[in-house]
């Protein structure tokens, strides 16, 4: 990362092809900015991250150079964006040439009244241009991906919804759209590497209050954790998929906001003898596409947190540091014995993740501390399982979540490790069903009678995702659907390279 600051009075955004300019107030999101330019394609929806009316396009550093990466404008501080590079709908193309996308949209009726509209386009424009997409690769999980007969993953969708045209001709556009041609300067752009990011501090009067407020976006890790220090109050951001929520919902104002999203040092993945190591701001499509399936339990979360939308920009470390004990991650971490790298200018020290909740939204985090990586011990258990109740099967929050880890070994359960989420004010460990299945026959037998002690898990209640009851049954019955993936599909290799 570049250590040179940009100007404290303002950041520079370069959108479809224009610097423009960006002097706060601090907490103000990519949408509102790019709608007082003019650009006034991209919408507010739910202002939460759900609709997708907002979607815009990022370039993102990639293997290969760049990729265009869709995001909710909603969600993303103006200030954040300081020396990337965006494209909106208006930057695709013109009424005199649409994009392709625009094209096949407009030749199948995937529009009607027009307002969910761009956002579609700016996801589908992502799918369009991302470099594995070919007729080749359209296979794939049904559960992950739906792909059709030009590899387009519909699932590229998810984030977006729409209220009157219906999904029919939305889906038949993305499927009839072809290659890139020949000269696309879109294509052409992911050859070079994307912006780095610039060391950002913006100081400037934070309406409606008037208080000054300040975003930064600190060049280095050391620096990131001395501003920790200095500061306890300081509100920490990465994707920003959940404080922009607290923005845009509830009126959340912070003082003093820093940005570790692009911080080099949180963006490792490290295969080492015992461990791999994970890299807390890594967003998560950018874990499933470097993990390609290497830990199978992480592989069927992946696409069933949220939607691409967000999952292009959420993280680990943000995951987890909320606290929350409905989040996505802390099951399927949980089961697979993960442990936290949390660093302060004091230094570094790693906790197990079964110990890090303490109660609700509450944690061992110690002020001035951040989540650097996340550790998972190697080598994997063979079979494993995520499973997510939830209202709708994609892009919404979990009313009860399990994360499997199992060893067999000579028909005998050799470890079980089993991480719950929304059963209780914080993620847990069936510590109780796990002592119960270890030792005895894999039976369905040695199933059933641990699905009565899982039933009794946690201390489930009641809200309006779901009754304590429920979650309860849930409970029991998710013991004996684990057991029937494992025979319906060959044992998943404990063998992981990387």
């Amino acid at each position: 990362m570049s250590a040179e600051n940009s100007l404290k009075t303002g950041c520079r955004i370069t959108v479809n092809g224009n610097e423009l300019d960006f002097a706060g107030p601090p907490h103000s999101n990519a949408l509102d900015f790019l709608r007082n330019q003019g650009l006034v394609g991209s919408k507010e929806g739910c202002a939460e991250g759900e609709c997708g009316a907002c979607a815009i396009l990022l370039a993102r550093t990639d293997a290969q150079g760049s990729r265009w990466t869709s995001v909710n404008a909603c969600l993303v501080p103006a200030a954040a964006l300081d020396g990337q590079e965006v494209i909106t709908a208006e930057g695709l193309g013109t009424v005199e040439k649409l994009h392709p996308v625009q094209q096949e949209m407009a030749d199948r009726g995937g529009s009607q009244c027009g307002y969910c509209t761009p956002g579609f386009i700016c996801s589908m424009a992502a799918e369009y241009y991302r470099p594995e997409r070919s007729a080749q690769g359209a296979t794939g999980d049904p559960a992950q991906h739906e792909c059709g007969p030009n590899g387009f993953d519909l699932h590229a969708l998810s984030g977006n919804l729409c209220r009157c045209t219906g999904y029919r001709p939305i889906r038949d556009a993305a499927y009839a759209l072809g290659e890139p041609e020949a000269g696309d300067p879109l294509a052409a752009r992911q050859e070079g590497s994307a912006p780095a990011p610039v060391a950002t501090d913006l100081f400037a009067a934070d309406t409606p209050s008037g208080q000054l407020g300040r975003f930064r976006r600190p060049a280095t890790l050391a620096e990131t954790l001395q501003i920790l220090a200095d500061e306890l109050a300081a509100t920490v951001v990465a994707g920003s998929t959940d404080w922009g929520v607290e923005v845009n919902i509830k009126g959340a104002r912070a003082r003093s906001v820093l940005a570790i999203d692009r911080l080099e040092e949180l963006r490792q993945i490290r295969w080492e003898k015992d461990f791999l190591e994970l890299g807390a701001g890594l967003s998560l499509s950018e874990l499933e596409r470097h993990l390609a399936g290497k830990v199978p339990l992480l592989g069927q979360l992946f696409g069933q947190f949220a939607s691409r939308l967000i999952r292009n920009s959420a993280t680990l470390g943000g995951n987890l540091g909320t606290g929350s004990p409905i989040g996505d991650t802390p099951p399927a971490l949980l089961a697979l014995d993960a442990k936290l790298v949390l660093a302060s200018v004091q230094g570094q020290r790693v906790v197990d993740l079964a110990q890090y909740f303490t109660g609700y939204r509450q944690t061992i985090r110690a002020a001035g501390e951040l989540i650097t990586a996340v550790r998972i011990p190697l080598p994997l258990a063979a079979l494993t399982s995520f499973q997510k109740i939830s209202k709708r099967r994609f892009d919404d929050i979990s009313s009860v979540a399990v994360g499997y880890a199992v060893e067999v070994e000579d028909g005998v359960i050799a470890t079980a490790r089993i991480g719950l989420g929304g059963v209780a004010a914080t993620p847990l460990r069936a510590r109780a069903t796990e002592a119960m299945l270890e030792g005895k026959p894999w039976t369905i037998e040695t199933i059933r009678e641990a699905a009565a002690v899982m039933a009794g898990e946690g201390t489930p209640m009641d809200d309006h995702r779901a009754s304590a009851k429920y979650r309860t049954a849930m409970l029991a019955s998710s013991l004996e659907r684990f057991y029937a993936q494992q025979l319906a599909v060959p044992a998943q290799s404990k063998e992981v390279q990387p």
